[in-house]
């Protein structure tokens, strides 16, 4: 590790190298391209990997004798493949002759390679890799390798090369090529099933120097044109020859090296899909694009400074390790959701565009990623919601699918809104196939919910809440409304058959049936929704509210309801604590140490015991956070609000034993759950908050899942520790026109400083420093800020900066 700003890797470990090719992904937010080497391809060391946000196909395989239907985010054609290799004879410096004949391509994965660094600039979103590599023959090439997917012009890509001969002379032959030829392989457990998505794959080439590829995706149609444009500097190519075949097409040439003279191969790649805005056809785009390209020199200058306005809007310095692996988070936060995706029909893919985990779909990982965005780039987070507004008729018709009003969101979404939950998943520990029930996950439409609130409570976009955002917040409500059944015996109103964010629970033990009952975090959400939509509709305008009523059919009396259902929904309590669903204490206590001392690494628990004929849900252990997932979207203030409002007591000493309770009993099998758990400690201020906090910042740098970040980064821990930061150790939350501030410092970060966005004030300064909060504000136009703090508040006027105190805990 270099510096605050790069990340290097030195030498060559097939064990890590898909690891390092998805932290090594460079992006900008319309497509990214994996970290893997130019001159290999994909296997069971490597994987090229490109991805264009949105492009989504279908396929259909037969598993454990079903016809399944799954949509994939697509793999598409590889521009990086440059080969290279001395083909002639030549002379070492001694002057011993070296006999002709082109030897083998070479690689650092065939034996050849001497010495290798790969270097990761964050500043300026560059890939550079050193390496030297020896022949058979004993002559010994240095090559550096710098590329760029281009920040400001979101549809080139470029790779440098530049080849040095060490103390010989000889000519060495270089291949360019496109490549049709990919499938989507980046994930092992999905292997046995259907994997070519791209069709119709045409090739060409034209002088002097470019060659296309085009091809589409067999089920939704999407087309895609590639062009690459290839040139030399340095010496004059002896031969340059265009090739093409069925689903490749090439650049070769031939330049001869001198001992210590460089010859440099600019590769410049435009790429473009049907999918994108103001173009003709997607080939004839590509190869305007890819000529009129200015030269790489040209591209970098203005790639560094789109960079360095991103960095300027997203600046966070925190001392330390803990700075640089949220530096490189947000790095990558930022390849996946650039200022480009506004004019994307995207969501939030779970593992970013970095490889073909979850199938690239788009779960309720924006619960973590928009409360960053919101302050920093709303219009990407306005965006994004706007990809679930245009949802919006798919999850109406899939409530009424099941009998219910409003809408229904899916827990795995893609294309077009409707359930991409597949309806079986592997054991990889038994081999077995198995029913996956996580559909029930109905608290995703919550999170879409949460998301519209906290937007609007940042960016005062009134507009917004009124219309795309009412619209939601209102068929959401009327969805959990639909679904309450009046329990007379409690004189309360329960939601039955969902699934919580726990995942590990899908039925209760032995039952036939699926989904549990009044999930705590399903039911305090769900009446958080309700009363949110009965006060948005009461304070709408008239006319506005008298055209949503109207077009939505919402009539005084179903108003009256959903304000009484969240007053009455269900929580259930067991031993002083809030139960995670209803019969939870009747589950079996699990012998954890157990299982540690036979396993070790537990974190699969359901694998595990699946694999022994056993099963997870007659137990009382959870993957992650569930219960404890309230604590982390709402201050212990609001919470207990919350379930005051609902008619229960939930003071400071019941929440802690909650949060006792559930940490002794989850296993922390999602990349999550160390995010969850080290923000809700850190505001009941335990000691060990610390520790969960760096197992979130640990999740993709380490590979803690043992394997997992190889197939993509998982997108909503790494927005989330930026969050814990931003919003969790301050306790900052935009509310009511103002920024309220409740510190939760941990002694591990005594000071960090950000800025933001907030209500038309660019770069609003936030400094915490041990029990001091400055807060400095942009001169502007704007109107002055009011900050709320504990027991004070104070206005900050465009052009001052304020120092306060905080009371110590």
């Amino acid at each position: 590790m270099a510096d605050y700003w790069t990340w290097e890797y030195e030498g060559y470990d097939p064990g890590a190298e898909r690891l390092r090719e998805a932290l090594c992904t460079l992006g900008n937010g319309r497509f990214a391209t994996r970290g893997a080497a130019p001159e290999e391809g994909a296997d069971d060391v490597h994987y090229p990997g490109t991805y264009a946000a949105g492009c989504y196909n279908r396929l259909t395989s037969t598993v454990a004798g079903q016809q399944v239907e799954n949509e994939d985010l697509v793999n598409l054609p590889n521009w990086l493949p440059l080969r290279f290799r001395p083909c002639d004879a030549g002379r070492h410096g001694s002057g011993e002759a070296v006999p002709g004949g082109p030897g083998p391509w070479l690689s650092a994965g065939s034996g050849a390679l001497l010495d290798q660094r790969q270097t990761l600039d964050l500043r300026r979103g560059l890939l550079t890799r050193r390496f030297r590599l020896r022949d058979g023959h004993g002559r010994v090439l240095a090559v550096e390798q710098q590329r760029l997917v281009h920040m400001g012009t979101p549809h080139l890509a470029a790779l440098r090369t530049v080849f040095t001969a060490e103390d010989w002379a000889g000519d060495l032959e270089v291949e360019s090529r496109l490549d049709g030829a990919v499938t989507n392989g980046n994930v092992a457990r999905y292997r046995d099933l259907a994997d070519r998505h791209l069709t119709h794959v045409h090739t060409g080439a034209q002088e002097p120097g470019t060659v296309w590829l085009r091809c589409r995706t067999t089920t939704s149609d999407i087309r895609i044109g590639m062009a690459a444009r290839t040139t030399v500097t340095g010496a004059e190519p002896t031969s340059s020859r265009l090739s093409r075949a069925r689903d490749s097409a090439a650049r070769t040439v031939v330049v001869p090296l001198a001992p210590g003279s460089p010859v440099t191969v600019d590769k410049t790649v435009a790429l473009h899909t049907s999918r994108d805005r103001a173009i003709s056809d997607p080939l004839g785009s590509a190869l305007v694009h890819a000529d009129a390209a200015p030269d790489y020199p040209a591209l970098l200058a203005s790639h560094v400074t789109a960079w360095e306005h991103l960095w300027q809007r997203a600046a966070i310095e925190v001392p330390g390790e803990a700075g640089r692996v949220l530096r490189l988070h947000l790095f990558h936060v930022l390849q996946t959701l650039s200022p480009h995706t506004v004019d994307t029909d995207a969501g939030v893919p779970a593992r970013g565009l970095h490889g073909e985990a979850y199938r690239g779909h788009v779960f309720w990982d924006e619960l973590f990623v928009l409360p960053y965005l919101n302050l920093h780039f709303p219009e990407v987070s306005r965006a994004l919601l706007r990809y679930r507004h245009r949802r919006l008729p798919a999850a109406s018709r899939a409530a009424r699918e099941i009998g219910r009003a409003g809408a229904m969101y899916p827990w795995q979404s893609g294309s077009d809104g409707r359930e991409e939950t597949p309806c079986l998943h592997l054991n990889p520990r038994s081999g077995h196939w198995l029913p996956d029930r996580s559909r029930l996950q109905r608290h995703v439409g919550s999170a879409v919910a949460y998301n519209v609130w906290q937007y609007c409570e940042a960016t005062g976009d009134t507009e917004f809440l009124h219309t795309e955002g009412a619209e939601m917040l209102l068929q959401i409500a009327r969805f959990w409304a639909s679904g309450a059944d009046f329990d007379a015996s409690l004189g309360r109103h329960r939601l039955r058959g969902v699934i919580g964010p726990d995942e590990y629970h899908d039925a209760y033990p032995g039952s036939t049936e699926p989904g549990l009952d009044d999930n705590a975090y399903t039911n305090v959400m769900a009446a958080w929704v309700l009363e949110r939509a009965v006060r948005l509709m009461r304070d709408l305008p008239a006319r506005r509210r008298q055209e949503l009523s109207e077009r939505l059919g919402i009539a005084l009396d179903e108003l009256e309801r959903w304000d009484e259902v969240s007053r009455t929904l269900h929580v259930p309590f067991h031993d002083s604590v809030v139960s995670q669903f209803d019969g939870y204490e009747r589950l079996a206590e699990l012998d954890w140490e157990s299982y540690r001392e036979r396993y070790g690494d537990i974190r699969r628990l359901d694998r595990i015991l699946e694999a022994e004929g056993d099963s997870v849900n007659r137990y009382r252990a959870s993957k992650q956070a569930d219960v404890l997932m309230l604590g982390y979207l709402f201050r212990p203030a609001e919470l207990s609000a919350l379930f005051e409002r609902l008619g229960y007591r939930l003071d400071a000493p019941t929440w802690r034993r909650t949060v006792d309770y559930y940490l002794d009993r989850t296993s922390h099998g999602s990349t999550l759950s160390g995010l969850v758990h080290g923000r809700v400690l850190a505001q009941a201020r335990r000691t060990d908050a610390w520790d969960y906090c760096r197992r979130a910042l640990e999740t993709d740098v380490c590979d803690v899942e043992g394997g997992t970040t190889g197939e993509g980064i998982h997108l909503g821990a790494m927005a989330g520790t930026l969050d814990l930061v931003q919003r969790g150790l301050t306790g900052m939350e935009p509310r009511g026109g103002a920024l309220a501030f409740d510190p939760a410092p941990l002694p591990e970060l005594p000071e960090f400083r950000f800025s933001l966005r907030y209500r038309g004030h660019w770069g609003v300064g936030v400094r915490l420093r041990g029990h001091r909060l400055r807060i400095s504000v942009p001169d502007s136009d704007s109107d002055p800020i009011l900050v709320v703090l504990p027991g004070q508040s104070v206005t900050i006027a465009p052009g001052e900066a304020r120092t306060l105190r905080l009371p110590r805990p």
